[in-house]
């Protein structure tokens, strides 16, 4: 890696914090893009090269029913948005 791809990279993501949430919330971005994002786009780009329609969304609600377990940093961690989606008995200690 070339220090040019390095100095984007973190102009990027963490280049204009201004305080350590920020750079906290940066660098999460920065690590969990490569492994998330770019993977759903890629899946997103076959659908559509099908012929196929794709939406793409980001789900940043906070369940309130993570308050207390979750750090307040988070909005939404992966699989929140299936109680939203498909209603309460799919959260834990209501089946």
């Amino acid at each position: 890696v070339t220090s040019e791809v390095v100095d984007r990279v973190y102009n990027e993501y963490i280049g204009n914090a201004g305080n350590r949430a920020q750079v906290r919330d940066g660098l999460l971005d920065a690590i969990g893009d490569p492994f998330f994002v770019l993977s759903a786009i890629e899946v997103a780009r076959y659908h559509r090269d099908a012929g196929n329609p794709v939406y793409f969304y980001e789900f940043q609600h906070r369940p309130s029913s993570t308050r207390g377990v979750v750090p307040e940093f988070v909005k939404a961690d992966h699989t929140d948005e299936i109680a939203f989606v498909f209603g309460k008995p799919f959260l834990a200690g209501d089946v």
